[in-house]
This record gives C-alpha cells, structure tokens and sequence, in this order.
C-alpha cells in the first residue's frame, strides 16, 4: 500500500515535511580558538618565489607557465586577505606581493595574524625554527596566548650531533641524555609531536623496542657523521614510548603533507595496534590533519578515549570546499574529541585563512544540523566553543582565558 506523502495530509505536530528557517542565527566570528598545531612566522620581507613556496606544500617551484596563487589557497589570498592590506578582492598577485612588501613584514604580520582573532597558539618549534619566529614572539604580535610542543625527532637529533662528539660517547649514555633533555623540555612545553609519518610511515612495529634493539640503534646513530635526519624506525619508536610512559600529549602528523611523505603510508587505522595497547597508559594523541583520512580519524577518535584529531592543514588547502571537510569531520567523532588547527608556518596569511575557514565551515554545518533536526542555538554555540577552545585548553591543561578572567 502507497503511504501518503506529507504533502497530502496535514503531519503530526512532531514532523518535518519543510526545512526551518535558513536565516543565520549562529555567528561564531567572536569564537575563541587554541590554535593547538601551528609554527611561526617569517619576520622578514620575501620574494615572489619565497611567497609561492610557503603556499604550498610541494618543495619544487610552481611547474613553468603556472603560479600557486592559482590554486584554492592561492583564491583565498587574493579573496580575503588582500583587503586586510587595503586593496580590493582578487587583485592580481603582482599587487598582492607589491603592496606585501610596501607594508613590510611586521606590519602584515600584525595585521592578519590580530586579524586571525586566535585567543591561543599552540607553537611546535621543531620545524625549520632558523627561519621563523618563536611562541613568545607569536603571541606578542598577535597579541594572545602562546605555549610550546616539542618536536620529538628533532630533540633527539639535536641530542645526537651534541654526544656523538664526545670522545667517550657510548650507547647508554645517549639514550640517558635524550631522555633526560625531553625531561628538560616538558617542564614548560604542554605536549610533544611526532613526524613518524614522514620518516617511517605509520606500518612500523609499534611494541616498545627492546633493549638490545635500542643498544643497536643507538651505536649506529653515534657513528654517523653532518647534518643527522633521523630516520631510524627504532629509535622513533624508542621517542613515542619515551612520550607515552611520561603520559604526554602526543600529536601525530597524519595524511597530506609535503612531497617528502608517503601519503598511502599514513592512514591512521595502521596506529590502531598502537593506540589500543595505549589506551590505559595516560597517554593522548592527536591526530593532525588527517586529510584525506579525516572520516578514519574521527571513528579513531570515536572508538578509543585517548584519541582527539584536527582537519587543520586540510582547511587551507581545500578552501572554498573545507565547509565539506569540516563537515564529514563532524560525522562520527564526539564533539568534545575534535580540535582546531591551522598547521600554519611561515605566511601569516596561512593563521587567517586558517581560523576564517574554519568559522565559516563550522557555521555552515550547525546552521545544516539546525536546518534539518532543530538544533537548539545554544547547543550548537556549545559545540562551537568546545571544538574552538574548550577541548584544546582542557587536553593540554593551559587555559589562559581562565587565568585572565580571574
């Protein structure tokens, strides 16, 4: 028997035949955001070419004949940053890089980054820090909240290059000092990051290695020699433990990235071994970016209590399609395990762009969700301040607002 569609017959009080209202009633433009992974920025006056790479995540430049500004991120720049500098909307780049340079460094920095309206920075220091600036820096110019995470691979390799000079340098007494140097570190910083998904990929043997293992591993990294890019699956590993036993915020770069990882190699569901012998150890992970492994982050984050994840890098390079990404990581994920990022270096257009998309993502989806199942306002404001701020600050520990509203 064909049931009578709601157009024939008045529905039941409780039925929703027509969608409610469509008219914004959620504005998140004063949202608070912990910005819980990003770098500095570059302090000084850069070149077109300069520009062009920090917009992208290739290492080669733009194929001749083509320009990154003509890219998602590159659209963004022109469509809404450019009148932050005081020119129109889609300038062409040759005016965008021009009056860049007539305002200087520090006077773009200052304006996007305020802009930007980013309450705190989570600053991980490990990448390429010769070339930007530092937390304190950050938050001065920003005028916000800075705290710091430590890149795991590059304190031991700072480790490393100080103890293999050392006439009398031996195996045990390395593996002390890089437990004793990330100590030191974690008496300020508020987490910790691997990048085991460029070195390694996420297939390695994810049991704590054993001594015999870590002797080895250790006698073959004091006998190298230059400049040391640690890639030896051992150790790596021997460096999340070390996180895990101290119950760290452990972050974990997943998915898109640049040319030098291998992007099939860094699905989350291959951590699933290592996330499930964790989950009673104290310690968190986070699971940066995730794109295009958003929806297997969040069940990640769904099915284990230790796991939180971010679509950070994701959201500035999908642009005008990030509501979609920022959407499909609503679907599964309780709200109070997804967090935000911008995974922003060096363009302090990358830290605006960044929190702009994701305030105009998250508010398409909770005005949908109201649209179709009457999310009451202050609900949805709920979740909002949960994934902009409240998640972050409580996972880390470090709510400034708090303090400075006491």
């Amino acid at each position: 028997m064909k049931l009578p569609s709601c157009g024939t017959r008045p529905p039941p009080k409780s039925a929703r035949c027509t969608p409610v209202s469509t008219s914004s009633t959620i504005d998140l433009h004063d949202l608070p955001l912990f910005d819980h992974h990003c770098h500095g920025v570059i302090t000084k006056d850069v070149d077109r070419d300069e520009f062009e790479a920090l917009i992208s995540e290739s290492s080669r430049p733009a194929t001749e004949g083509t320009t990154r500004f003509d890219s998602q991120v590159g659209f963004q720049i022109l469509a809404n940053c450019a009148p932050l500098l005081d020119l129109p909307s889609f300038c062409t780049p040759e005016e965008y890089l021009a009056r860049r340079t007539e305002l200087g460094a520090a006077e773009v920095n200052k304006r996007l980054l305020r802009a930007a309206n980013i309450a705190v920075y989570g600053i991980e220091t490990g990448h390429d820090a010769g070339r930007i600036n530092g937390p304190a820096d950050m938050a001065e110019i920003a005028d916000a909240h800075s705290c710091e995470i430590v890149r795991l691979e590059r304190l031991a390799e700072q480790v490393i290059e100080r103890v293999r000079d050392r006439a009398d340098a031996g195996s045990a007494e390395l593996l002390a000092e890089i437990e004793r140097e990330l100590d030191a570190r974690l008496e300020t910083a508020v987490g910790v990051k691997t990048i085991a998904a460029y070195r390694i990929g996420f297939d390695f043997e994810d049991a704590r290695p054993a001594a015999s293992e870590l002797e080895a591993s250790a006698a073959r990294l004091l006998a190298t020699s230059g400049s040391l890019r640690l890639d030896d699956p051992v150790m790596i590993r021997q460096l999340i433990w070390l996180a895990i036993d101290r119950a760290c915020v452990i972050q974990v770069h997943v998915g898109y990235g640049d040319d030098d990882v291998d992007l099939h190699r860094c699905n989350p569901l291959l951590l699933t071994r290592l996330l499930r012998a964790t989950v009673d150890s104290g310690a968190r992970f986070t699971l940066l970016h995730c794109y295009p492994f958003h929806r297997e982050a969040g069940y990640l984050a769904d099915v284990f209590p230790h796991v939180y994840f971010d679509v950070g890098l994701g959201v500035n390079y999908t642009g005008s399609r990030s509501e979609a990404v920022i959407a499909e990581s609503l679907e599964l994920a309780p709200f109070g395990k997804i967090l935000f990022s911008s995974d922003a270096w060096g363009a302090s257009e990358l830290y605006y762009l960044g929190a702009m998309l994701f305030r105009r993502g998250l508010t398409a989806a909770l005005e949908r969700f109201t649209q179709l199942d009457a999310w009451p306002r202050e609900q949805s404001l709920g979740v909002a301040r949960m994934i902009g701020y409240e998640n972050a600050a409580r996972l880390y520990g470090f709510d400034p607002l708090v303090r400075q509203a006491q």
